[in-house]
């Protein structure tokens, strides 16, 4: 029921979800008066994989946060976590109110043993393949040994959706030992030391996006910065080259662009490919859309809790974190 645009962005999404994966079945959790007529054209075989779980309650962006523990449990939100909590579906999608999430979260699933603190982890493109950006909003002040725990958190679920060992760097102000904040060079030192993380030091911002890391590394505040500020440039460039292509037609006949090419290339670089943030560290999964997404990009949150399910993400972590802590 969150986000900007409501179950008019959240279930179409979700019919498309499950048009592609034949294997799915989608709880919606929300108001069934509302939620209903949006499925009439869906068909039965697609009606049989879907829930309908009424409540007429919802959590609004301006709701603090701390207030839904206590009058927010009614809400889609709360109730669509305890779904998770109870093993009656193996993850959940939101692009609603970011704070509430994570306090739902948190006090429903809990964290994993040596995680004290959930992380946003979000997926940016690069240049040669898509590497994973953490935290980006949960927790706007972190400690050293906090940087350290984001960083095996995201090289688990990296190499678990890749197959590949992941690159860790942490996002700095310069590449240099001496450079950046006490905290950030305490991670440095921790990963350092940790023989089960190819760590590959600092990366710096105008570096993101060029494939030096799988896997980087900041706290909250910077992260969050980060990404919408990204999200910004794509979109201007998706622009841009909307703009070319429309121009296309008569730069084709004197043979200057290629209207293929550029459709490519605005694929590559669409927002919507890349919205699905997961709270990393909680003993469940749960993924949180941007607030603005397209329904399209909706979809993409809901693959992104699909690929987690199957990778068994949450037990993937605790695993990794437990041998780490054994072995020190």
């Amino acid at each position: 029921m969150g986000g900007d645009g409501g179950i008019e962005v959240t279930v179409p999404a979700a019919v498309q979800a499950l048009e592609n994966n034949p294997d799915l079945t989608l709880y919606l959790v929300g108001d069934e008066n509302r939620i209903g007529p949006l499925l009439s054209s869906g068909s039965e075989k697609l009606r049989s994989r879907i829930e309908l779980v009424h409540t007429e309650f919802r959590v609004g962006d301006e709701e603090k946060p701390a207030s839904v523990l206590r009058s927010g449990k009614q809400s889609s939100m709360y109730m669509a976590v305890e779904l998770v909590k109870s093993g009656a579906v193996q993850a959940m999608v939101s692009a609603g109110n970011t704070g509430a999430l994570l306090l739902i979260g948190r006090h429903l699933l809990k964290t994993i043993k040596g995680i004290r603190k959930p992380a946003i982890v979000a997926t940016i493109p690069g240049a040669s393949r898509q590497s994973y950006l953490l935290d980006v909003g949960a927790n706007l002040e972190c400690d050293g040994a906090q940087l350290f725990e984001f960083a095996v958190m995201g090289a688990v679920l990296a190499e678990s959706l890749n197959r590949l060992p992941p690159r860790v760097g942490l996002l700095n102000i310069g590449s240099e030992q001496y450079k950046g904040t006490e905290e950030v060079r305490l991670a440095g030192e921790l990963l350092e030391r940790c023989a089960a993380i190819d760590y590959v030091g600092f990366i710096e911002a105008n570096a993101l996006f060029e494939g030096m890391a799988d896997v980087v590394v900041c706290d909250g505040f910077v992260g969050n910065v980060t990404i919408k500020a990204s999200a910004g440039v794509a979109n201007v460039v998706n622009q841009l080259l909307a703009n070319q292509i429309a121009e296309n037609w008569l730069s084709r006949l004197k043979g200057f662009f290629s209207a293929s090419m550029l459709t490519r290339l605005r694929a590559q670089i669409n927002p919507n490919r890349f919205n699905g943030a997961s709270l990393l560290g909680l003993q469940g999964i749960i993924v949180k859309s941007h607030g603005n997404a397209t329904s399209e990009g909706f979809t993409y949150a809901i693959y992104q809790a699909i690929k987690e399910v199957e990778n068994q993400v949450p037990q993937l972590i605790a695993e990794r974190v437990a041998a780490i802590i054994e072995a020190n």
